[in-house]
């Protein structure tokens, strides 16, 4: 299974912060904020991974990331000219994708919670298995803002909406999504909406059309943080912040799940480590001596 980081657009709701920088590369909390949905595919075990950004941002992923090698991984890069909506990644992805399967998150979003390791796996299993699109839905206060799935007696799908005025559920749908290769050529049949973008619940839908479509629900344990807002990047750094202090253990650190996932040896975490004069490369030496 190949995936992609949607990493595009300018981030125009966090200007200034934003004028000159993608958003996804800016901190969050101690670490660039694309690290956080890289170590999410990372968790689901797939190594082999697309960035697509702009053309202004597209270097800067480059230097940060490399080609993979340093985490046992292989990326790839491509430019998205202009923001086409977030189902255009899989146009523009097509080639990266081949004829396997696909995970495809958004850069600013964030997930942390106990078992999500296992229901990430269970979900590619299935995925490869079984073909299919697997998306998420987690439970918000107000969800006029994301995407929403409405669900019958029975927990079936009934519908799904973007941005819906008055919405049927709670259930938002991350940013998030698990497709079989079907998914291209879908993608490349959807039309432009009225604001020109080739939109993600189009996809959803035309999934959920031929009854291959499942919503996993993200329990009350499970935390996802969308940072696309000052409001909501600051959340997010002080979550994490409170999760590590408290814990002592660090969230969506690549290097770490690169190491548990046994794609990089111990020496390797040292020499990593050995980069870093912080906080951030003692924790690399006590993962390395002691996990």
């Amino acid at each position: 299974m190949k995936g992609i980081i949607l990493a595009g657009g300018y981030g125009t709701r966090l200007y200034p912060i934003t004028k000159v920088l993608s958003k996804q590369i800016i901190p969050l909390y101690d670490k660039p904020m694309v690290y956080y949905p890289l170590s999410v595919l990372m968790l689901a075990g797939i190594r082999e991974v697309l960035i697509i950004s702009t053309p202004r941002d597209l270097p800067l992923f480059k230097e940060l990331l490399g080609n993979g090698d340093w985490l046992g991984m292989s990326f790839d890069y491509k430019v998205q000219e202009t923001p086409r909506g977030i189902a255009d990644a899989f146009i523009i992805g097509a080639d990266f994708i081949g004829n396997e399967n696909c995970a495809l998150i958004l850069g600013d979003n964030v997930f942390y919670g106990r078992g999500f390791t296992q229901t990430l796996k269970q979900i590619r299993s299935r995925t490869e298995k079984e073909g299919g699109g697997t998306i998420f839905g987690y439970y918000v206060k107000d969800p006029k803002a994301y995407g929403v799935v409405e669900f019958d007696e029975k927990e079936r799908i009934v519908s799904i909406e973007e941005k819906p005025v008055v919405p049927k559920s709670h259930y938002a749908i991350p940013g998030f999504y698990f497709y079989d290769n079907a998914v291209i050529d879908i993608a490349k049949d959807i039309k432009p909406s009225a604001r020109g973008e080739i939109e993600i619940t189009a996809i959803h839908n035309a999934y959920l059309e031929r009854n291959a479509l499942i919503v996993e629900r993200l329990d009350r344990g499970m935390v996802w943080l969308d940072t696309g807002t000052y409001d909501g990047l600051l959340e997010a750094a002080n979550f994490v912040e409170t999760v590590q202090k408290r814990q002592g253990m660090y969230v969506s650190c690549i290097e770490e799940t690169a190491y548990t996932n046994g794609w990089i040896t111990k020496e390797s975490l040292l020499s990593l480590a050995s980069e870093y004069k912080t906080d951030y490369g003692e924790y690399l030496r006590y993962v390395a001596e002691n996990i």
